[in-house]
């Protein structure tokens, strides 16, 4: 009998402490709102300027947001258009991605062949200035909102970059941004295909899917994620699943246990399983990272170039009035990869670490006496030289093609092709 009254004691008085722990929780949520909305009553009395009431609040909205993550932020009707309109693919604007790191507006990659990319911009550049205003403190959405504008008009960016003494400043000239994100080319002399992609929009797995079967020949792959700031997840998730049978591609976690969602790929959608390697770079980030990293996690491809950006935080959406004008895009998980490792401020780094810039030549090879420079040489032999010359210089005009110039050019390129043609040579 004592037993049990012992037991209904113990039962009552952890039901109190649970009410009184849900009536201090109350008072605390009641004394932090009213905290709120004294500060804005408070701002909207006595403030020097005649701010409306609305205007305070958003303003109110924009602080909370920032305050949290350099990527959660909220977006006003105007915003909200504006981001609409860049999904769409086809916008006004410059062609660069840009994030926050370590407060600084700073470059995660400018798109291919557009005008910030033509005109020099780089990734991990700092951008201190938009025309004649400093980006200390500015918000990310700000910072975009400047750079976008009409067509065919000049904006003047002031960047830190690494390597460089003193500020440099660029010129670009605005201009109607379309994204095409799935490029391919094979290479002169190699049976092995060139895969770029530039962002993962709705049309990646397609464009990569069609490259592919088109190029059933090839007995290697490149898959160039350099500079590429990401995009939409299934995609991401998709073109995994075009290289892997089975397993974890990536999982994402929110705040509590049971948010955890896993994606798997399925043997069913796997079309090539060809030797393979895949190019990064500081450029590379958000589903880019994820593309890699479940690559390299499930010993699928050797990842090769300079370590990823570092951007493995899942954003969400969220429409805050009811015509959903006006919404806050929230921080609501984190991306993990299949080892559990997370890209969070760590990034990718790649299994070979290789160095944007020319390939290491032989620069005295133009002073060797060859057979040609001989009196007596074989002039048919000679005669086959010359065409192979004339075919190498037909390939070099031709864009879907790419020469072993443009490999000597680029010292990651050339890198990977070396380590894949080892792969093709193990595999066989």
């Amino acid at each position: 009998m004592k037993k049990l009254l012992l037991a209904s004691s113990l039962a009552l008085l952890l039901t109190q402490s649970v009410f009184a722990k849900e009536e201090v929780s109350e008072k605390t949520r009641f004394e932090s709102l009213s905290k709120l909305t004294k500060v804005i009553g408070t701002v909207e009395k006595y403030y020097v300027d005649d701010i409306e009431l609305e205007e305070i609040v958003n303003k109110s909205l924009k602080g909370l947001m920032q305050e949290l993550d350099a990527h959660s932020s909220f977006l006003d009707a105007k915003s909200s258009k504006e981001m609409s309109i860049q999904t769409k693919g086809e916008f006004g604007g410059l062609g660069i991605t840009v994030g926050m790191r370590d407060g600084a507006l700073t470059v995660i990659s400018p798109i291919d062949d557009t005008p910030a990319f033509e005109a020099g911009i780089k990734a991990s550049d700092i951008i201190l200035k938009i025309d004649d205003k400093s980006t200390l403190n500015m918000t990310l959405d700000e910072a975009v909102s400047l750079m976008r504008g009409k067509p065919k008009t000049d904006i003047l960016l002031t960047v830190v970059r690494k390597g460089e003494n003193k500020p440099v400043k660029i010129t670009i000239t605005r201009d109607i941004i379309k994204i095409q994100s799935v490029f391919s080319k094979t290479f002169e002399k190699e049976d092995l295909l060139y895969l770029r992609v530039t962002s993962f929009d709705r049309k990646v797995v397609e464009g990569l899917e069609k490259a592919i079967k088109d190029n059933p020949k090839v007995k290697g792959l490149v898959l160039d994620l350099r500079n590429n700031p990401g995009g939409l997840l299934s995609q991401a998730i998709g073109v995994v699943d075009l290289f892997v049978d089975e397993g974890v591609i990536v999982s994402q976690k929110g705040r509590k246990a049971e948010d955890e969602e896993k994606f798997e790929a399925s043997v069913s959608n796997t079309i090539s399983r060809l030797p393979m390697v895949v190019l990064v770079n500081g450029g590379s980030a958000s589903a880019s990272e994820i593309v890699s990293g479940a690559l390299q996690d499930h010993k699928r491809a050797i990842v090769i170039g300079e370590k990823t950006f570092g951007k493995g935080s899942v954003q969400a959406i969220l429409p805050i009035t009811e015509d959903r004008t006006e919404t806050i895009k929230l921080t609501i998980a984190k991306y993990y990869l299949p080892s559990g490792r997370t890209i969070q401020a760590v990034g990718v780094t790649p299994d070979i670490l290789a160095y944007a810039g020319k390939a290491t030549q032989d620069e005295s090879s133009e002073f060797k006496i060859k057979e040609a420079d001989l009196k007596k040489h074989l002039e048919s032999e000679l005669e086959k030289v010359d065409e192979k010359v004339k075919k190498e210089e037909e390939n070099k005009k031709d864009k879907k093609i790419i020469t072993s110039e443009d490999v000597l050019n680029d010292n990651q390129l050339n890198t990977s092709v070396g380590i894949l043609k080892s792969l093709i040579i193990i595999n066989k």
